[in-house]
């Protein structure tokens, strides 16, 4: 028995030990065929990063909000690098049964620790099995997270953690019997009822247990290494090491998650000058060598445990994208394609074969089939990525936001979208039209640029317009961005007014744009169409710093004596994906501004007394979270906060609120296309708003209040919503509220009522 165990465990650990370096090997050739990023975009701030890495694994950040199934995950994970010594003492087992290892063998806090790790591990793993059953019986209609994930591959894993875990402590129970302790001690604190069963056994069955278990668990951690050796794309298995340097690079090095601005496109990690692109620079990706070697990285870290599938819009409504089972098609087809392209294969930009037959002969003829495959194409055309899953996605960010090993889904999603757009001109035709609007008349409704001003004669007061009224904006505390939405749209016109109208009630010096500024170039951008945005934004940044007062030469450039700090270009805006757009992107192009929501704003106006909530507003109301205004910029409390100020108002949370918010569908550019599989988004979000039998609705972004306002004029023309449930901005309620019943006069004496309240600067 023994000497069959010690040959089986060394041959095991030799195979494994050896085919492990040549996996890990494999691998980093593999992620050296993705292109370069951009010089320090994931290399800054090297400190940073590592506490990122550190705080994430053994916080367990990205996954604490799960409860049970987080805290069951920290042990199975810190379990699978703190027990390594146990096979260690395992494999010494084999040789002497009553071995321990040196120095720490006997110490007692090493063996509570052993004691107390090895069973939460098992525990541990055992939740998981329970939950992941669990899980999928309750996911009918293909809406569970591990739907399409490797359930196989999952088995086995889960198997060999709960074996290892067994043996650790039958072992250390083991270890006991053989050291003949009769007394319960603190070493075996969890073990000593197996102990004293085992102590009444004989010297040699004792032995004969020790290599069986000790065998038992050397195989099972051995053949693991080895079936994951063989299986490189096996990513339930390799998120156990590439999990750390993915998180290393990801894109911000404080740990923020990859969303908010999208990272500037690239060709071979250098930007692309749209106004004289190079002749070798690529649009887009439409082969997976075209991702960088982080895309490469992103996609072999995929645990497959669907976080991101479960909180997706898109596949929760019926649409054939889900984010999990498009970074597994994406990493399996690129482990596949690999030995081609180790072996210099490759398409030229003519569609010529870069390597010739010789060098390609040695190629499997899977690699080779898998070489043929089109990146993006229908099921027809064999594609790895059908079409309608790129169109399928709102860029809401909640893969992104749930990914416990920080996936930058968006960036490849939009990425494989701007080859579609630039250079095979394929995309819906609805989006189409609005990109023609966009061109030009600046708007995506294609309207003339002085209707931009049109709202201004629907408010009884004055409000300044750059250019026209005042010289630049030095002489007003904020910039009002109202955007194509707010100016162009009548029930977004609805929440401009409304928010002008508490400006001026508080106060606060504010102005407009003249109506020559264009569309921030958010839906163009996530649509794919980079230059179109990259044109839009210069312009816009040209229009905006000379607003300023900065003094611009012959390239629009700021001249270095006129730029002023961003702190001194503060700008507000009523629209998240204006927000996103002029706050975070803007700065790629020159534009460094101070850009706030005005729900930030206007809870500052309350707390300052220059907005005091008086009228009831009476009912139940229930907050939705704008994609853009919540996950993307981590903005959720300034609308609560403002809807508690309002008396009267009762508020309830959705079951899917702040960074599990499900969104209204219009976002990612789909505010300009058709839904026409599944569930429209808008009535889901609607429908889940209705289950609480709100009086309102309410939200704080121009996109979600048409979305839903349309989904629920929809359900009160057929009777399956109340006719009394309204959809009003955050803003439209705090007017309705700082309102009196009654207009009333200022006295004559000069004082304040309590909705005029005396001016104080704005902080």
């Amino acid at each position: 028995m023994q000497l069959a165990a010690i040959t089986v465990s060394l041959v095991l650990i030799v195979v494994g030990v050896a085919l492990f370096g040549r996996a890990v090997l494999a691998i980093y050739r593999f992620l050296r065929l993705g292109q370069p990023v951009a010089a320090r975009t994931r290399t800054d701030r090297p400190l940073a990063r590592t506490l990122t890495v550190a705080r994430e694994f053994a916080g367990h950040t990205r996954m604490n909000r799960w409860g049970v199934i987080a805290a069951a995950h920290w042990f199975v994970a810190v379990g699978f690098y703190t027990l390594l010594l146990t096979i260690v003492n395992a494999t010494g087992q084999l040789f002497r049964p009553d071995w321990l290892l040196p120095l720490i063998g006997d110490w007692t806090p090493y063996n509570v620790f052993v004691e107390f790790l090895g069973t939460m591990t098992a525990l541990g793993i055992i939740t998981l099995i329970t939950v992941r059953q669990l899980t999928r019986a309750a996911g009918p209609g293909g809406k569970s997270r591990f739907t399409g994930s490797k359930t196989g591959q999952a088995y086995f894993v889960e198997t060999v953690i709960l074996t290892v875990g067994i043996c650790i402590m039958v072992l250390h129970a083991l270890e006991g019997a053989l050291h003949h302790v009769d007394h319960y001690q603190a070493s075996f604190f969890l073990s000593y009822p197996l102990l004293s069963w085992l102590e009444g056994m004989d010297l040699s069955t004792l032995h004969t247990l020790t290599y069986l278990f000790a065998a038992l668990k050397i195989a099972a951690s051995f053949i693991w290494m080895i079936v994951v050796s063989l299986n490189t794309n096996m990513g339930v298995a390799w998120h156990r090491f590439l999990a750390f340097p993915n998180i290393w690079f990801k894109r911000n090095a404080d740990g923020a998650t990859a969303l908010g601005a999208l990272a500037p496109m690239t060709s071979g990690g250098k930007p692309i000058d749209f106004t004289d692109p190079g002749d070798d620079d690529v649009f887009g990706v439409c082969q997976v060598e075209q991702f960088s070697w982080k895309g490469l990285l992103d996609f072999s870290t995929c645990t497959e445990c669907g976080r991101c599938q479960s909180q997706c819009p898109a596949w929760n409504t019926g649409k054939p994208l889900s984010p999990k089972l498009l970074i597994m098609s994406l990493r399996d087809h690129a482990h596949a394609k690999a030995p081609y392209l180790l072996a210099g294969g490759g398409k030229t930009a003519e569609g010529e074969e870069k390597a010739s037959a010789e060098q390609l002969a040695g190629v499997p003829a899977a690699a080779l089939a898998e070489a043929e495959r089109p990146l993006i194409g229908t099921a027809e055309e064999n594609g790895v990525i059908d079409p309608d899953v790129l169109w399928s996605c709102t860029t809401c960010g909640a893969c992104v936001e749930q990914c416990p090993v920080d996936i930058e889904h968006i960036d490849h999603i939009v990425d494989m979208r701007r080859y579609q757009v630039m250079i095979e001109s394929a995309f819906p035709s609805e989006a189409g039209t609005m990109l023609k609007n966009l061109e030009k008349k600046g708007n995506p409704w294609g309207l003339a640029k002085k209707q931009r001003l049109e709202w201004l004669k629907e408010v009884d007061f004055e409000v300044p317009v750059v250019g026209r009224d005042i010289e630049d904006l030095t002489e007003v505390e904020y910039l009002y961005w109202v955007g194509c939405a707010g100016a162009l749209e009548d029930r977004a016109k609805k929440t401009t007014k409304a928010f002008a109208e508490l400006l001026h009630t508080a106060g606060v010096k504010f102005a407009i744009m003249g109506g020559d500024e264009k569309c921030t170039g958010d839906s163009a951008r996530r649509l794919g169409n980079e230059p179109l945005f990259q044109e839009l934004g210069t312009d816009n940044v040209m229009a905006l710093n000379s607003a300023f007062g900065e003094e611009l030469d012959d390239n629009g450039n700021v001249t270095p004596q006129s730029r002023k700090p961003t702190s001194a270009k503060r700008i507000v805006t009523t629209c998240p994906h204006c927000l996103n757009t002029l706050g975070n992107e803007y700065p790629q192009l020159g534009g460094d501004y101070e850009v706030i929501h005005h729900t930030q704003l206007l809870q500052h106006l309350i707390d300052e007394g220059r907005l005091i909530p008086v009228t009831p507003v009476e009912g139940l109301i229930t907050y939705h979270d704008p994609c853009y205004l919540g996950r993307h910029n981590n903005i959720y409390t300034p609308p609560r906060e403002i809807i508690a100020n309002v008396p009267g108002l009762h508020s309830k949370e959705m079951h899917r609120h702040k960074e599990r918010g499900f969104c209204c569908g219009a976002g990612g550019a789909r505010m300009w296309m058709e839904e026409r599989t599944g569930k429209r988004i808008n009535n889901e979000r609607t429908d889940e708003a209705l289950t609480l039998n709100p009086d309102i609705i309410s939200t704080a972004c121009p996109f979600c209040l048409v979305m839903l306002t349309d989904s629920l004029n929809g359900k009160k023309n057929n009777g399956t919503a109340k006719e009394t449930t309204q959809i009003l901005d955050v803003s439209q309620l705090l007017l309705e509220s700082v309102k009196t019943p009654a207009d009333h006069e200022p006295p004559a004496d000069g004082t304040h009522t309590h909705n005029e309240p005396e001016p104080q600067p704005v902080k």
